[in-house]
């Protein structure tokens, strides 16, 4: 389907504009979806305006580097998915480029939406709460009459906070920079939030409250600061799990306390790359539980924007405004 698409491009970093550009040829295997509707992803700020994360080739591929996307499949090249079917997208490393009025990927990271009353916006919601589902899955954890922290609360730390309340944490910490977050992270299973600074104080302060001075037994970091990543380390209990989802924010060392690590005798780990889940069964577990409405997400988006408008929707996101919650483009 030799055509031209309207597509956002990182063309210097920080700087992304909207221009025509060739519409990606499907190979054997690949299917081309119509986008929809997209969102913007904590990750794809880091690539956007983190000079550690940019390609090493400026300008960057057409509709680079989103992977929150919904569509529809108006060629297919793939068993399975044929012209007409409405799907969730979740592309892995050299195919997010759900940041254009197409994007040409692998079939197998197209999840057939599943019926539904609601907005399909819900159901793009997704993308993000499948990889928070994975990422919790990796550490076989038991949450029941725990007190787990929460550190960021974008909507990965939202589902993170909601995945906590339902199975069966007995509090749930939170910190973020943004009020407007905050005020949300009730809805998600938040039983304490606080703002959060470079100290990390007030954090540590709600969490030792709420655990009679212990500590968090499960601390989950998203952010990717070296602050919170600290802090995170500062608040587990003895023997805690601690989770690392933030994109680091710099290729530089993070210090932290190995005293603190050793002493306490925590288990710690790092997950990215939820999409190379041979089933991709996180993110249809996502989908059911939105399309069963166990989670409601109807209130997740904050603001919605053109492909046109990708450079607002960005920075949005980027500057964590008072108001914005997570950011979305609409065709």
């Amino acid at each position: 389907m030799a055509q031209m698409m309207a597509a956002a491009r990182l063309v210097e970093p920080g700087k992304v504009v909207c221009e025509q550009a060739p519409v990606f040829e499907p190979e054997q295997g690949q299917v081309v979806v119509k986008n929809l509707m997209a969102a913007i992803c904590g990750s794809d700020l880091h690539q956007v305006f983190f000079d550690s994360f940019l390609p090493q080739n400026l300008p960057a591929e057409p509709g680079w580097p989103g992977h929150e996307g919904l569509g529809e499949v108006v060629e297919s090249r793939f068993d399975g998915l044929q012209p007409g079917d409405k799907v969730l997208t979740v592309p892995g490393a050299g195919f997010q480029r759900c940041f254009a009025d197409y994007q040409t990927l692998p079939g197998f990271w197209c999840l057939p939406l599943p019926d539904y009353d609601g907005a399909a916006e819900d159901l793009l919601m997704a993308q993000q709460f499948g990889t928070t589902i994975y990422a919790l899955r990796r550490g076989n954890m038991d949450f029941v009459g725990k007190t787990v922290a929460v550190l960021g609360q974008g909507s990965a730390g939202q589902f993170f906070s909601w995945q906590a309340k339902h199975l069966g944490a007995a509090n749930v910490v939170v910190a973020d920079l943004s009020a407007a977050r905050l005020a949300q992270s009730a809805t998600f299973g938040a039983d304490i939030a606080v703002r959060g600074d470079d100290s990390g104080m007030a954090v540590r302060e709600a969490v030792m409250d709420s655990s009679n001075g212990r500590g968090a037994d499960i601390v989950i970091e998203a952010v990717g600061r070296r602050e919170t990543i600290q802090h995170a380390i500062d608040i587990a209990a003895p023997r805690a799990d601690v989770v690392f989802f933030g994109l680091p924010d710099s290729g530089e060392p993070v210090p932290f306390s190995y005293s603190a690590f050793f002493m306490k005798q925590l288990q710690m780990y790092a997950v990215v790359g939820a999409q190379a889940e041979k089933d991709l069964s996180s993110f249809h577990k996502a989908l059911d539980w939105i399309a069963r409405r166990e989670i409601d997400v109807s209130a997740m988006v904050s603001h919605r924007l053109s492909l046109e408008e990708i450079s607002k929707a960005l920075a949005l996101a980027h500057e964590r405004d008072e108001d914005a919650l997570k950011v979305a483009l609409r065709w």
